[in-house]
């Protein structure tokens, strides 16, 4: 993974996941003064740090940034966006799609801040269920639409690479409110479009 040199990682968190590492390597059988692992300690780290990038965002505010006073009132679906995050079980890596919709009630939002708000959640440690859940929240109170629909899907390492080892495993969920929860014929629509 190439790092952007914009990107700024706290120096004494660094260190301190680096020291870490470097006990785990010893603890693996291997001598973190190998030459091809002398930085890995520190690449690790710094890798960490964007992966879970998420806890210091607010899906919240990155909305409000953009919010417009609208009155379309129909639905607005941003699907298939690509999500990277890491179980929190096995510290492994989750990869999918987000297909995230919702019908505004006055108030719409810039289309990348959808985008923005699923990398949000998605940059912590998760398990697919609650990010599904605080995704859908985070728009449902920030915008206060009349509905919200998220469904994730995504390939689990943890179950692919280990464990038991299903390479084509996809693990679908859902979350919906508003009148994606109370109208069948709404909720049918939104799944239909992402299909």
């Amino acid at each position: 993974m190439s790092y952007n040199k914009n990107e700024v990682y706290d120096e004494e968190t660094t260190r301190e996941i680096a020291g870490h590492y470097e006990a785990i390597l010893r603890l693996l059988g291997e001598d973190p003064r190998r030459e091809g692992l002398v930085k890995t300690p520190e690449r690790v780290a710094k890798a960490l740090q964007f992966l879970t990038q998420g806890y210091g965002q607010d899906g919240a505010e990155i909305l409000r940034s953009a919010m417009f006073k609208e009155e379309y009132k129909q639905m607005v679906l941003v699907k298939d966006i690509e999500l990277y995050s890491t179980c929190e079980h096995h510290i492994m890596p989750f990869i999918g799609k987000a297909h995230v919709a919702y019908i505004p009630d006055g108030t719409i939002t810039g289309l990348s801040k959808i985008a923005r708000v699923v990398e949000t959640y998605a940059r912590r440690l998760q398990v697919q269920e609650r990010l599904t859940v605080q995704i859908r929240d985070c728009i449902q109170e920030t915008l206060n639409p009349l509905g919200v629909a998220v469904v994730i899907e995504a390939s689990h390492t943890c179950m692919t690479l280990r464990g038991v080892q299903k390479a084509n495993a996809i693990t679908s969920t859902s979350a919906f409110s508003g009148i994606f929860l109370k109208d069948e014929r709404t909720r049918n629509e939104f799944l239909n479009l992402i299909k």
